[in-house]
């Protein structure tokens, strides 16, 4: 068997979900417009220069989740596939994924960007596991804090492991290893697997996989 890895934000999808969830709150005003964009964008450019401090990120973005009860978010969450995921959904990028599929691979989606926002979206491109960054929860009410290891650059590498040893599997186990990812950020986890996969790349991912000898391939 292989394992197919897919990272989400503009890699399966052509945008970021996480930016907009933010997008999507403040158009029903549930958050303060000119605050929360503007600390979205610095966040958003930190990571796209490498940057990001994700703790910091962390307790800005979930905070929002500890303010609403669950039924509510998951209304909203279902108002917001519709209105900002599905337009981001290229047929290019289920075709990606439906390739794998008949080729009989294990398919997960491995992201940064939190498991409320992402369990949906990976679901709606058929893929049933999903190592995302994990909001904390007590008695079923999101607290605004992160539990565990963000799954975000060096620790996309120790979810996938701890994701892993969960099923008594390890890497070793697969006969071919795939990844796909935009960022730098994952270059990390690209290095680790047999065949990374640069899709619509930063500048930065573009010039390595290039002088590596990488495949870069579109998705838009």
């Amino acid at each position: 068997m292989q394992l197919a890895l897919f990272d989400l934000d503009n890699t399966l999808l052509a945008g970021d979900s996480d930016f907009q969830w933010g997008q999507f709150l403040i158009s029903k005003g549930l958050l303060n417009e000119q605050e929360h964009l503007a600390k979205n964008i610095a966040f958003y450019e930190d990571y796209k220069a490498g940057r990001l401090d994700i703790y910091a990120f962390l307790d800005f973005q979930l905070k929002p989740l500890s303010e609403h009860p669950r039924h509510e978010l998951e209304a909203l969450h279902r108002e917001y596939m519709a209105q900002k995921i599905r337009p981001m959904i290229t047929d290019k990028a289920r075709a990606l994924v439906e390739r794998h599929r008949q080729n009989g691979d294990l398919l997960v989606v491995i992201t940064a960007t939190n498991s409320f926002v992402t369990t949906p979206i990976a679901r709606e491109f058929g893929i049933d596991h999903l190592i995302g960054t994990t909001p904390e929860e007590v008695d079923g009410k999101f607290t605004g804090k992160v539990t565990g290891t963000p799954s975000f650059q060096e620790g996309k590498i120790t979810r996938l492991h701890e994701w892993l040893a969960g099923r008594d599997q390890s890497l070793s186990d697969f006969e071919t290893t795939w990844f796909y990812s935009d960022s730098h950020n994952d270059l990390p986890l690209l290095k680790l697997v047999d065949k990374p996969v640069a899709v619509d790349p930063d500048p930065t991912l573009e010039a390595y996989a290039e002088e590596a000898g990488w495949p870069i391939i579109s998705l838009r």
